[in-house]
């Protein structure tokens, strides 16, 4: 699905259990570049159960050392697509 965005936060939620493989994780969408710096609440947050993978095409992306997080600032809009039933492919329009 395609959502308009300026910048989004990706990254992992704790797992309900040790034994499992695979990692829930969060897509948040915000209305400002670099949301992380100013404590804004998302427009937005998407949320998927059991994924091992997530695939990110064409974009620059920033890495959070902090709290494991990516952030794609200068967004225009994104696709956020489940596929292989454990894997989510995001794709944008990032402004230059």
């Amino acid at each position: 699905m395609e959502y308009k965005t300026k910048s989004v936060i990706i990254g992992r939620m704790k797992r309900p259990s040790n034994e499992d493989t695979k990692v829930p994780c969060f897509v948040a969408l915000f209305d400002v570049n670099d949301p992380h710096k100013t404590g804004d609440v998302p427009k937005k947050r998407l949320e998927f159960q059991q994924k091992d993978r997530i695939d990110i095409k064409g974009m620059d992306v920033s890495y959070l050392l902090a709290g494991n997080d990516l952030v794609i600032n200068n967004l225009e809009s994104i696709s956020v697509e489940e596929y292989k039933n454990d894997r989510l492919r995001i794709t944008g329009k990032q402004k230059s």
